[in-house]
């Protein structure tokens, strides 16, 4: 920390310590740029106990790979990975980014709390590199989060495999459940999907899930039950009991971004925030990767790739705003 309490300017400041977050900050250190990432440490897969389809790492807690990507990242004399959780990005005016040292007139201040005992944070950047994840909200049951990351799970595509051919239910209220109804028979055809009241499959879909054996069920749901840590079944509203052992669960996303405050980041239908073929938002030198930007949640190995493709990117717009050649490779 510098006299003035403040961190020497930096390349890039990244919000976000996951998958994607530091897949890019390792992208980017290894282009000799000085980055920090800033985290909270409060992954919303933490509630998983093992992650699937990240190539040599099948089955590794998520917590676990969080810990080799940041040792990897801090391995690097020009990286810096501070606990704090993001709570302001102020633009810098033209020749306020001038002044810090950034050729091309654009520069943020991100100020950051502290947590677990660690300092608060402050950092001027030329790239700001949004990577939060998202925040989810699931169905308001009384027992779901007892069995979510064990019993139930929202990815298809990492915990899909290990419920073949058991009895599972899809618990949904948004309009894609169809379509994540699909993606499960893949694995059970011994399938029920609970709507929970919401009218979000049509006759015509419902007709085409019970000519492959899948139910729909729309009456309320009162809660999920089990014996001890097995999931058991879902509880309706009336009072039936319908045996299950697992399944999915689709939550509706948050994309925690208040730290920009009034800054015009755009958001689609979903709430994701929307970027270009870049990864920059509609805010000129922030980025945005992972879970928060469209389709939204996916597998970590998809996410840690999304991170390394930005992050070139994001290393040539520094380039050429430096020699002050423009936006767009040729």
């Amino acid at each position: 920390m510098s006299e003035s309490g403040r961190e020497a300017p930096i390349g890039v400041a990244i919000i976000g310590g996951g998958p994607a977050g530091l897949s890019a900050g390792l992208q980017l250190v290894r282009a000799n740029r000085r980055i920090a990432i800033l985290d909270s440490n409060r992954p919303r897969h933490s509630a998983t106990l093992q992650s699937h389809g990240f190539l040599t790492r099948d089955g590794a807690p998520p917590l676990e790979l969080r810990r080799l990507g940041r040792e990897e990242f801090e391995a690097y004399p020009t990286a810096q990975f501070a606990q704090a959780v993001a709570q302001e990005v102020v633009p810098l005016s033209p020749d306020e980014a001038v002044a810090a040292g950034f050729p091309d007139g654009i520069g943020f201040r991100i100020v950051g709390n502290g947590i677990r005992g660690s300092a608060d944070v402050e950092f001027i950047a030329r790239r700001v590199l949004i990577a939060t994840g998202l925040t989810e909200q699931l169905p308001e049951l009384p027992m779901i989060r007892a069995y979510y990351g064990t019993a139930l799970h929202s990815c298809v595509e990492c915990d899909g495999f290990e419920k073949t051919d058991k009895p599972l239910v899809l618990i949904g209220e948004t309009s894609d459940v169809f379509s994540r109804a699909l993606l499960i028979s893949r694995f059970s055809s011994d399938l029920v999907v609970f709507t929970n009241g919401a009218d979000t499959i049509r006759p015509d879909q419902e007709s085409q899930l019970a000519a492959i054996g899948i139910r729909v069920e729309r009456r309320p749901i009162d809660d999920i039950v089990g014996d001890k840590a097995d999931m058991t079944g879902v509880r309706l509203a009336d009072g039936e009991v319908i045996q299950r052992v697992g399944g999915f669960v689709r939550p509706r996303w948050h994309a925690p971004v208040e730290f920009m405050g009034e800054l015009p980041v755009e958001r689609d239908d979903w709430g994701l925030v929307v970027t270009d073929d870049r990864g920059e938002t509609a805010v000129r030198g922030v980025y945005a990767v992972g879970d928060i930007v469209p389709p939204g949640p996916q597998q970590l190995i998809i996410a840690a790739g999304n991170g390394a493709r930005v992050a070139a990117k994001l290393n040539m717009d520094m380039i050429r705003g430096a020699l002050g050649v423009g936006l767009v490779d040729e």
